[in-house]
């Protein structure tokens, strides 16, 4: 089993900054690719950004320039840094890792997530 836990959502003004953790854990061999996704009332869920483990990135064209994912391998851990933040970033923002357990068998997790509201 493997878990993923989102936490840094909150409140923040239009214009500010807010950054995301995500840790996966528990029988974890490696992790592929971790990203964050983000579902605003009434729409789909989107990906936001994805990083894999050799660090290769791809961001929604909506974001690039203000978010910044990075991970520490080490920890299982992926950020997301939200900078310029408007009222269409407000969401619910989910990560999701994908790899192999202790059993290599694969695995494709996701948190329950996290919410961001941004206030104009």
């Amino acid at each position: 089993q493997v878990q993923v836990v989102e936490s840094g959502g909150g409140l923040v003004q239009a214009g500010g900054s807010v950054r995301l953790s995500c840790a996966a854990s528990g029988s974890i061999f490696g992790i592929n690719a971790m990203g964050w996704y983000r579902q605003a009332p009434g729409n789909q869920r989107e990906l936001v950004a994805r990083i894999t483990s050799s660090g290769s990135t791809i961001y929604a064209d909506s974001v690039k320039g203000r978010f910044t994912i990075y991970r520490d391998n080490a920890k299982n851990t992926v950020y997301l840094q939200m900078n310029s933040l408007n009222s269409e970033d407000t969401a619910v923002y989910y990560c999701n890792a994908i790899g192999l357990t202790t059993t290599r068998r694969s695995f494709d997790s996701w948190g329950q997530g996290t919410q961001v509201t941004v206030s104009s």
